[in-house]
Order: C-alpha cells, then sequence, then structure tokens
C-alpha cells in the first residue's frame, strides 16, 4: 500500500513538473496614464491565441501560456490599445499606462478627409475580400457587428482607410472560432491594388453541437493549418523544411528580370542560428527575397482564377525583408519583428477566414502527404 500511495505521488510530481516546464506566467498591472488609478475589467490576451483574462478590481492579471513567444495586448474601451512582447525565457511581470483613444486619434482627425457615410454599403466589400478574404473557408465567416468599423477614402491619394470604435467581431463557422479582432489599421490602395491591415486578434472556439460539427471543424483546421505561413515558421524553428513539404529559394535579379535559385543548403542560406533547444532561433538571409514552394497541396481553384500566371501545381509564396535584419522565431511559430517582413503570392491571398491561432496544435502528416 505504501509503495502504491509512493507511486502515485511521484506521478502527481512528474506531471506538475511537466506543466511546470511547458508553460510560463506573464503577471502584471494595468493603470490609467492619467489618474494613475488602476483598471478594473481591461482585456489582457495573447494576440493570435485562445489566451485571455481581465483585469481585477486591483488593475492587476495573470495569465499562463504555453511555452513559446506572444504579443501580449491591453485593451479597454476608449482607450489605446497597447501591446508588448513576451515570451518563456523571460520572468515576466508588467505594467501598462493606458492613454484615452480621443487623444490618440487627434493627429489622424486633423488630416483625415472625414468618414464617408453609408461606409459599410459602399466599401463594405472591398473590406471583407481584403479583410476576411476569398477562399472556400471565407463563404462561412461573417463579420457579425460592421457598425463599429469607420471608412474614409482619399480620392486624391486613391486610399481606403479603416478604423474601428470596438473590436471587430468575426464569427468564423467554418474553422469553428470567434474571433475579437482590435483592428489598428487598415489601408487599401486602389492604385497598386495593395492592402495593408494591422490588429490584434483573439480566437475563442466555439462549442461543436455533436461529433460531425467536431470532426468537421478539425478537417478544416487541418487544411487551413498545412502550407501557411504558421506551418512554414514551425517547420523552419525544428529544422523540418523538406520533411514538411517546403522549399526555399532566392529571388534575385539578373538583366532586370526575377530569377529564382535553388538552395542546397536552406539554414546555412539562412545562416540559421540556435542557442538552445527552447530559445528563438535566428534567421539572417542571404537575399532580401525568398520564394517558398509548398510542394504537398496545390493552390486552390479560386486564386488561380484570379491569378492565372501563378504556378498550379504547388503553392507559391514570396518573403519580402526590409532590410538585413535578422528575425527571431519562437517554438509556436510566433516571430518578430513582424514589420520587418511582407508576403506576396499565395500568402498574401490567406486572410483572416484561413487565420489559425498560435496555439493550434496540428496532427501529424501522413507519409506521402495529406
Amino acid at each position: 500500500m505504501k509503495n502504491l500511495i509512493f507511486s502515485f505521488i511521484c506521478l502527481l510530481f512528474s506531471s506538475f513538473n511537466f506543466a511546470q516546464t511547458n508553460t510560463f506566467y506573464v503577471s502584471g498591472t494595468v493603470i490609467n496614464a492619467e489618474t494613475k488609478q488602476p483598471m478594473q475589467g481591461a482585456s489582457v490576451f495573447a494576440e493570435n491565441t485562445t489566451f485571455g483574462t481581465a483585469t481585477d478590481p486591483n488593475g492587476k492579471f495573470v495569465l499562463q501560456l504555453p511555452n513559446g513567444g506572444y504579443s501580449l495586448v491591453v485593451s479597454y474601451t476608449g482607450f489605446g490599445t497597447q501591446s508588448q512582447r513576451v515570451s518563456n525565457n523571460e520572468n515576466i511581470v508588467l505594467q501598462f499606462e493606458m492613454s484615452p483613444k480621443e487623444k490618440m486619434m487627434q493627429e489622424f482627425s486633423i488630416v483625415s478627409s472625414g468618414e464617408v457615410k453609408n461606409g459599410w454599403e459602399k466599401y463594405g466589400k472591398v473590406f471583407t475580400d481584403e479583410f476576411i478574404g476569398k477562399s472556400v473557408n471565407s463563404i462561412n465567416c461573417t463579420i457579425k457587428n460592421p457598425e463599429v468599423l469607420k471608412f474614409f477614402y482619399s480620392k486624391r491619394k486613391g486610399r481606403l482607410k479603416v478604423l474601428a470604435d470596438d473590436a471587430v467581431i468575426i464569427q468564423n463557422e467554418q474553422l469553428g472560432y470567434n474571433i475579437k479582432y482590435q483592428l489598428d489599421s487598415f489601408i487599401h490602395e486602389y492604385n497598386t491594388d495593395v492592402t495593408v491591415y494591422t490588429g490584434f486578434p483573439l480566437f475563442e472556439e466555439m462549442t461543436a453541437v455533436n461529433d460531425m460539427q467536431k470532426s468537421k471543424w478539425a478537417d478544416s483546421r487541418k487544411n487551413a493549418y498545412y502550407g501557411s505561413v504558421l506551418h512554414f515558421m514551425r517547420s523552419l524553428y525544428d529544422m523540418q523544411l523538406a520533411e514538411e513539404g517546403f522549399e526555399i529559394q532566392f529571388i534575385v535579379k539578373i538583366k532586370e528580370s526575377d530569377t529564382a535559385l535553388k538552395l542546397k543548403d536552406f539554414y546555412g542560406a539562412l545562416n540559421y542560428e540556435a542557442l538552445d533547444s527552447i530559445s528563438p532561433v535566428k534567421i539572417l538571409p542571404n537575399q532580401l527575397s525568398m520564394g517558398i514552394i509548398y510542394n504537398k497541396e496545390k493552390p486552390a481553384q479560386e486564386y488561380l482564377n484570379e491569378n492565372e500566371n501563378e504556378p498550379s501545381k504547388f503553392q507559391f509564396s514570396t518573403i519580402n525583408f526590409q532590410s538585413k535584419k535578422a528575425i527571431s522565431i519562437e517554438q509556436n511559430g510566433y516571430y518578430f519583428e513582424q514589420n520587418d517582413i511582407t508576403f506576396t503570392g499565395y500568402w498574401s491571398w490567406i486572410k483572416m477566414a484561413d487565420a489559425l491561432p498560435y496555439d493550434y496544435e496540428a496532427p501529424s502528416i501522413p507519409q506521402g502527404g495529406r
């Protein structure tokens, strides 16, 4: 009996120790920048995950996260959103001082040409096409509160800008997520057909009504994950690019034409650097433009209909680095600084309808592809 009790205690200790080594805590306080008083009910969440909480009456919060890197976001109605990068390599205690949004918006209000009346009716389709996307998953993806969106259009610049008074609520019935998206900025340039948007999404898993729906969501999430930026970053971190179906090429100009150079050693060409098994890895590519081939799946037909000259047998995307500066990648696929790289090709076509949180756990790919 004593041996049984001892074994049970050891099992509990081992389980506790395992949990401790695979998660970390972020704690802190949120106060009003003007009054220095604590702010109760502020939303605190790890961007692009399902992990979030709210501050207590003393403005304090504690959040437990799986090992990896995250952008910790704090938001409160009427105040500007703030964010701070965190990872499991640090003992993290933070303080956020929140400022009223009105003061932060003054500069934009001065230069703005004014809000467009009936903006959703005039520009709602452009916004949903460029924000939600046009993939198969977008059909069952809906913005539930379009009234929070404000549209500003400059005819002289051919530019549409969209801001939001509150979090944009996205209901993705295809993947089984509700998403609260703190929209920072959305800009669509009509002259170049380029769209850039930034913000802070918090995912919430829907509750399946039956096993059939649960299985459908699992399949849809799996299809969205494989070949995605998240899949690529995790594969790069693990040095499993070829095994996971990825190939890297450098894009260089030869006689004014873009030419793809195949690489024999992906990690050498990227100057891959890993200090240990849990720290972020760093890459500093020898070229500023990289072509990424995902050869285990063809592009969606909707994409090919819009881009007739793109390859039809594999998914092709380009990563463009802004400067000769290394980026870091965490084990969960989070990378920074995110503003230092941009995507074109297939990845730029993928929007919020296909987005997955950083805590998504992907099933393994069978040998030979899916």
